[in-house]
């Protein structure tokens, strides 16, 4: 493993030249993984396998759209894709990446597959650390590990093709046949992760809930909502209030702090965006502190995993969460950014 320091603190992590595709490929040699769902991990996971030279299968419910998106992959049915129930009953190392509702809804036909010495993958720590909940309570005789990307299915399939690769975290759960530990971080370099770092199921769902809650989606949401709605009760037109918002954040900002670093940032743009910046920091550390604590308190108790678990079991979630959807998409801010991104020199 290489140490990498983090300011006072010094990590562990495993990288590609530690454990590289080739020794991936030879733990692995002798196992068949069986991607259970292809929704929104599956699909990135699944095809980074098959293009890394592992032997990989698809479980997926038949005649649905995710079954059609599939065989469009080049997935074929009854000889790498196949009903889920006889995926996992062929795979030595099932994926469980179906949605945290799904999950629920299969664990039965799941569990009855898992066979002694056989490997159980999660993407998410969500379904172990709420077992109370979701009832989904591995038998003593399998291995069972986690392996989840920081970022979307489709942005790990994306950065794979260029070449790249997202960073993932690591857990291991259950250690049955001591092989466990190999296993893992060799579907995790399989899929395409930039580095592993290790965490525990516990800390994962922690973190991604309050990640996922918080600056990557919903405080982001509604900050964006916040400062163009102000902008324009202030008389400012859409398109400026989309482009001062939205368009050079995601540009123009992020790319250079993605690149070096938020201080990077600050050094690349004006001294009036520096002192601004640097002076406002605080006021707005300040206004969400308390906000994340509550947030990071529910997630703990289990509030934000009652909810997800209420709301994604009731059968018209799909049209409510369409409904949701579809007001944010028709919003002024969301239609003004469709104009722009419209406008972007060279967007065929």
């Amino acid at each position: 493993m290489a140490h990498i320091n983090f300011g006072s603190v010094t990590e562990q992590v495993v990288t590609r030249d530690e454990f590289s595709l080739d020794k991936a490929r030879q733990v692995l040699q002798n196992e068949t993984i069986a991607v259970i769902g292809y929704g929104v991990q599956g699909p990135g996971q699944a095809q980074n396998l098959r293009d890394n030279g592992f032997n990989v299968i698809v479980g997926q419910r038949k005649g649905g759209k995710s079954w059609t998106k599939a065989l469009a992959d080049g997935w074929k049915e009854g000889e790498s894709l196949f009903d889920i129930e006889t995926a996992a009953q062929k795979g030595t190392i099932i994926m469980f990446l179906l949605s945290d509702a799904g999950q629920i809804d299969n664990w039965k036909t799941i569990k009855q597959q898992l066979t002694e010495g056989k490997g159980l993958y999660f993407s998410h720590g969500f379904g172990i650390t709420f077992s109370e909940q979701t009832h989904i309570v591995p038998p003593a005789n399998v291995d069972v590990f986690l392996v989840a990307p920081k970022g979307s299915g489709t942005s790990l399939r994306r950065l794979f093709v260029k070449g790249q690769g997202i960073n993932s975290s690591y857990a291991i759960y259950q250690d049955y046949t001591g092989r466990c530990m190999e296993r893992c971080l060799a579907i995790g370099i399989g899929i395409g992760s930039g580095y592993l770092f290790e965490t525990d199921f516990k800390k994962e769902v922690y973190s991604d809930l309050t990640g996922e809650r918080g600056i990557l989606m919903g405080a982001l949401a509604g900050v964006f909502e916040a400062q163009y709605e102000l902008l324009r009760r202030r008389g400012h037109s859409p398109s400026e209030a989309f482009n001062e918002t939205v368009e050079e954040l995601t540009q123009s900002l992020m790319p250079l702090v993605a690149e070096n670093g938020m201080d990077w940032m600050f050094a690349n743009t004006s001294v009036t965006a520096q002192r601004g910046a640097l002076d406002w920091k605080g006021k707005f550390k300040a206004a969400v502190t308390p906000v994340f604590e509550e947030l990071y308190d529910n997630v703990a108790s289990g509030k934000e995993a009652t909810r997800v678990i209420a709301e994604g079991s009731k059968t018209d979630y799909r049209e409510k969460l369409e409904e949701e959807l579809r007001e944010i998409r028709e919003s002024e801010l969301w239609q003004a950014g469709a104009a722009v991104r419209r406008l972007r020199p060279n967007n065929d």
